[in-house]
């Protein structure tokens, strides 16, 4: 018998620090396992798919990520499946929205535009509270420099360099749209520093650790350790450079996903 399947669109938010990342794996705790747990439970066993629109690494976290739900039986009201859904999700995972789609829609293709944030600061130890959603590098950073290089990666340019354990086989050539920092005044508590800042990266989408390999060339070249000539050499087809340091993964922050 041909059961009718509804499609949605969920839009959720999490910290990501006591996760091992979005997608399910063997005996560790993802915000994948327990967003489907506390489906299952809200749905009394029936039947349904979650599919999210893409991964985040173990602590990253998520100021806007989304999934696709599938079920046989419609939602009859928004706002009390999302009151349901909150009630139930564990502290650091909260539902935001839900609205319905058409069977042609799929939530990794139609994903056209990611945004990342990565919260950082320099030049002292600060509150441990801060852990969760900011790196600290201990040593003083040249922040204008890191400013002028960070602008080297937008465009169309071959990430080899900034993809963990490339292979020859893979399609490094790729656009991104921005890639600036910003000083940060998105994310305030009473217990950050002074000032911070954000790397803030837009494109269609990434690799493996991309993002925290850019920041982690970026921090490189902000200590002195590398200059910009390398950032522009490393993004030429004939590079052969392999970024040795990828930035921490808790000051990493999926800000949102743009659909068609």
């Amino acid at each position: 018998m041909f059961n009718k399947r509804y499609y949605y669109v969920v839009t959720v938010q999490y910290l990501g620090y006591r996760f091992h990342g979005w997608q399910k794996q063997p005996n560790l705790k993802t915000v994948h396992l327990m967003i489907d747990r506390t489906l299952n439970f809200i749905f009394e066993g029936k039947r349904f798919k979650s599919l999210g629109s893409g991964r985040t690494d173990a602590m990253v976290s998520a100021q806007e990520a989304a999934f696709e739900l599938f079920v046989y039986e419609p939602l009859e009201d928004f706002e009390e499946f999302l009151t349901l859904f909150n009630i139930n999700l564990p502290q650091d995972i909260r539902a935001l929205s839900v609205r319905e789609v058409t069977k042609d829609f799929n939530v990794i293709n139609d994903a056209k535009i990611k945004e990342y944030l990565y919260v950082f600061a320099h030049g002292d130890k600060y509150h441990p509270f801060c852990a969760p959603i900011m790196t600290t590098i201990l040593d003083k950073l040249d922040i204008e420099a890191m400013k002028q290089g960070a602008k080297l990666f937008e465009g169309f340019h071959n990430f080899k360099t900034y993809c963990y354990k490339a292979t020859d086989n893979g399609i490094y050539n790729r656009e991104i749209l921005t890639c600036e920092i910003v000083e940060n005044t998105l994310f305030t508590a009473n217990f950050f520093p002074k000032t911070s800042y954000i790397l803030r990266v837009r494109g269609q989408g990434f690799m493996r650790n991309q993002i925290r390999l850019i920041m982690g060339a970026l921090i490189k070249l902000g200590k002195g350790e590398i200059a910009l000539d390398y950032i522009t050499e490393s993004l030429k087809p004939e590079s052969t450079e392999v970024m040795d340091y990828i930035a921490p993964a808790s000051g990493l922050i999926l800000n949102k996903v743009e659909f068609e």
